[in-house]
Order: structure tokens, then C-alpha cells, then sequence
């Protein structure tokens, strides 16, 4: 696949099937686009196929160590571990990749792939006949491939800022239709909202059934379209969604923390939208478990190469009764093979650890969060900072997160903050909330390049520059399309 073609806009697309709703299964079998989509199990299986793209191929996928490898390492709290050897990986972590870099290109590919199979399950399902099709499955599966095609699409815009935007299947391999042109943001986003409006139709999660667990929902679009508000720094628009999703009812937090990411636990009330992974029953895991679990205690096979960057400032601040630290985080592991507790050098990221998996990490079957309620909480907190200043009700909002962690309140320890601190202190909050959740790099970066810079050099990376606030466009598709422009920092 590493191959192919930018855009993979092909005539027909060989689609992934599973046998059942199940969004757990692996795929058996493949079609061609052009004998396919003609009853409702074939709908069913198109969009199986674009939620796989989230997960399928471990170490390679999108959320199964790719947007590890692409986002957080270009950060001030991780970095390539001991054990990340690849030179592309590593020249991230150290803010030396440029436009040949194969992570970029993967990046790229891995979402315009699932962009395609969204694209193609959106318009041919559209299209099945009445008679094979109920009606409700046929409009919730397209706005459920309208809710992945949004979540791909406000990756990359984020990433590489100037993007072709692609919105049907390419009937024929024109040279029109091949190159095509670079959208400007507006244009992605707005496309990114009219999809998620849709998808606000989707059903209420409870109205799904366990089989069907891990689809989008209502609450997954409302949420997203919260998160997509923020970062266009719609305040208002961000604060009445986070509103309205808070107002459902719908979600909660979990007494405990650890629940979150915990086996036992997960698509419960506090998971708005997950990738969903079952390790050690049919062996598709969570392979970050695996990238950030140690290689040197004996019996576990980890490959050390996602690592907490030691200059950050991140692990020592927490307060001593905040939970979310040894959660977060492991210093001392016990070894399956000789029952001893090993003492580790630097602290480990942890979150993706399952008990049931000790030996063989990578058969994790911890869920990756995309979006939890907490988010939803921040998200409010923020919004109506930046409309009012610190309101009753925004503190109110960030301290139900920090009290859930054992922390204390913000309103008792810090009641009159200024606007400005008490944002610091909603980005302070959320970096100790999503810790290897795939957030922070898209946090520093909505802040600005100044901001990103400060708190790189701050721990240490001494090599950002207002350019890595987004990603150079991968140079093998400017190669490949004439019509598309490196962005102008990395020129």
C-alpha cells in the first residue's frame, strides 16, 4: 500500500467486510466498489471498513501508533524512546524532519485513504434501492461516514493547514481528476461542519445496542463540532455545543479515573466516541500499550519507544493526591516471570496497559479514548473564559475534572484569576487529563507558534520554530500533483 498514489481516488476501491454489525471483527474478505452496495449488510460492511482504517495494521494505522508517532513526539512532554530507532521518528522528536519525512507520508496516505472509503460508502449507499435498504439504517450509516470523513478531515487540516478537499468517488483517472487542487481552511472547515451537522442526527448512544459499540453517535458529532468550534476560536458557537452536549445527559465521569482506561470499563458512560480494540480475544490490540511499555523487566516483551520526555515539567506537577499521575504513568512494574519489582529509570507512560496483556503488550485491549466527557467539561471551561473572563461556571466546569482526580479546586486554591491565567490553567489541566491521548501537539499549536515555541524550549527542544505548528506537505505529493504547494514556512 505504501505506494500508491496520493489520493487513492480510484475508479472502483476493494472494500474490507465483516461478517456482522460487530465493529470488533476482522475483516474476511474483499469486493470491488462496482458489485457492491446493493442491500443493507453490504452498507454495513463499507462502513465497518471506514472505522477500520482508525485501527487496523498495527503500528501503522492512524490510531494505533501512527498519530503517536506524527503528533506527540513533536511536543514538550514526549519523545522517541531508546528504543525508536527510525530515523524519521526520531528526527521529530528533535524537530529536524522536513517535507521527505515517511510519517508525514503516511499520515497523509492513511487519512485520504479512509477520506476515500467514507467518500464512496456516503455516495453508494446513498444510492441502494428502498426495497434492500431500511430507511433509518441507510441515513445512519451515511451520517456515520460523514462523522469519520469530518474527524479525517480536521486532522489534516490541522496538520498541513492546506489540503485538497475530495467529497466524492473519481469516476476516472483524469488528469483533471488526479490533480487535484489545494482548499483553503475556510473550505475544509466548512465542510468538516456541514458533516457533522448531519451526523448530529446519528442516534443517542443509548439507543444503540451493545453489539454496535464504538459507532459514532449524536453525542460524538455534538462533541466533535464543540472541538471543532474551539480551535476556530467560535467561543460562543463552542460553548453552547459543550452546552448542549453536557444538558443530554448522556455522559458523565467515572468515579475513578482509572475506569477510563480500564478494560472492564470501556464504551461506559464517560466515552463519547473510542477506537475500539480487543487484544487478547482476537488478537487486533492497542498497540501503544506495546510502543510505551519497557523492554527491561523480565517477561515483558515492550518496545521502550514512546517515552515521557524528562525535561518536561509535566510529571512532577501534580499534586500528591491527584490520581491521574499513577494512572498516567508506571515507575515500578512487577515481572510475570520472577514476581520481583523492578524500579524504573524514568517514568513510563502506562494508560494503555492491560493486566490481562502483561506479557504480550500489544494485546491491549484498552480502548483509545477520542473523546471523553472531561474533554466536553474543558471545552466549556474555555469557551466561556475567552467570552467573560473565569466564570462561576467555568471553574465550576474545570474543577469537576480536577476533583474527579483527587485534585484540588481551582476556585479554593486560585479564586480570582485573571483571564489569561486561568486559560493557562484550562491548557494546564487538559495536558494532565490527556496525557498520550493524542492532544497536546493540536493544544500547542492552536495556541500559536509563539506559545508553541515558548513551551518547547521551555523543556528543552531548543529546535522549534513557528513553522512546526503544522506539518510540512509531504514532498511526494507535490512531486506527484502540480497543482499542490508546499506551505510557505517550510518552502
Amino acid at each position: 500500500m505504501k505506494n500508491k498514489r496520493l489520493l487513492f481516488i480510484i475508479g472502483t476501491i476493494t472494500i474490507s467486510l465483516s461478517s456482522c454489525v460487530s465493529l470488533d471483527e476482522e475483516p474476511k474478505s474483499s469486493l470491488v466498489a462496482e458489485n457492491f452496495y446493493t442491500k443493507e449488510s453490504d452498507a454495513i460492511s463499507a462502513v465497518n471498513a471506514v472505522y477500520e482504517t482508525l485501527h487496523f495494521d498495527a503500528g501503522q494505522s492512524l490510531y494505533n501508533g501512527l498519530i503517536q508517532i506524527g503528533v506527540e513526539m513533536a511536543t514538550d512532554d514526549y519523545e522517541a524512546g531508546p528504543r525508536a530507532r527510525n530515523s524519521h521518528v526520531r528526527a521529530i522528536s528533535n524537530l529536524t524532519h522536513d517535507a521527505s519525512n515517511n510519517r508525514m507520508e503516511e499520515l497523509w496516505k492513511e487519512s485520504y485513504d479512509a477520506i476515500n472509503r467514507a467518500n464512496i460508502a456516503i455516495d453508494k449507499i446513498s444510492a441502494i434501492p428502498a426495497e434492500n435498504i431500511s430507511a433509518d439504517i441507510q441515513k445512519r450509516l451515511v451520517n456515520e461516514a460523514k462523522f469519520l470523513r469530518a474527524l479525517h478531515y480536521f486532522n489534516l487540516v490541522r496538520w498541513f493547514k492546506y489540503i485538497p478537499l475530495v467529497l466524492h468517488e473519481t469516476p476516472t483517472l483524469t488528469t483533471e481528476n488526479l490533480n487535484v487542487r489545494q482548499a483553503t481552511e475556510d473550505e475544509v472547515y466548512e465542510q468538516i461542519i456541514n458533516d457533522l451537522k448531519d451526523a448530529e442526527q446519528l442516534p443517542a448512544p443509548n439507543e444503540y445496542s451493545s453489539s454496535d459499540a464504538g459507532r459514532a453517535t449524536a453525542g460524538s458529532a455534538k462533541a466533535l463540532l464543540a472541538k471543532v468550534y474551539l480551535t476556530r476560536q467560535q467561543w460562543q458557537l463552542a460553548a453552547d455545543k459543550a452546552k448542549e452536549v453536557i444538558d443530554t445527559g448522556w455522559y458523565d465521569l467515572f468515579n475513578d479515573f482509572a475506569d477510563a482506561f480500564n478494560p472492564a470499563t470501556k464504551n461506559g458512560k464517560e466515552h463519547i466516541f473510542s477506537v475500539q480494540y480487543q487484544g487478547y480475544s482476537n488478537y487486533v490490540g492497542n498497540y501503544l500499550a506495546c510502543r510505551s511499555a519497557t523492554n527491561e523487566v523480565p517477561g515483558i516483551s515492550g518496545e521502550n519507544a514512546d517515552a515521557y520526555h524528562q525535561e518536561s515539567d509535566l510529571y512532577n506537577s501534580f499534586e500528591s493526591t491527584d490520581k491521574r499521575r499513577d494512572v498516567s504513568f508506571v515507575t515500578d512494574v512487577v515481572s510475570p516471570t520472577d514476581g520481583k519489582t523492578y524500579h524504573l529509570r524514568v517514568p513510563l507512560l502506562n494508560k494503555y496497559h492491560d493486566e490481562n496483556a502483561i506479557s504480550s503488550p500489544k494485546e491491549s485491549s484498552v480502548n483509545f479514548p477520542y473523546f471523553r466527557y472531561s474533554e466536553i467539561l474543558l471545552i466549556y471551561a474555555e469557551a466561556l473564559n475567552e467570552l467573560s473572563g473565569p466564570t462561576d461556571e467555568a471553574y465550576k466546569a474545570v474543577d469537576k475534572v480536577r476533583s474527579r482526580a483527587g485534585s484540588s479546586k481551582l476556585q479554593d486554591i486560585a479564586p480570582s484569576l485573571s483571564q489569561d491565567n486561568f486559560r493557562d490553567s484550562v491548557f494546564q489541566e487538559r495536558r494532565k487529563e490527556f496525557i498520550y491521548e493524542h492532544q497536546r501537539w493540536f493544544d500547542l499549536a492552536r495556541r500559536g507558534s509563539e506559545y508553541y515555541v515558548k513551551m518547547l524550549k521551555a523543556a528543552g527542544k531548543t529546535q522549534a520554530q513557528p513553522k512546526h505548528i503544522h506539518f510540512p506537505i509531504p514532498q511526494r505529493e507535490i512531486d506527484l500533483n502540480p497543482n499542490i504547494k508546499q506551505n510557505p514556512n517550510w518552502e
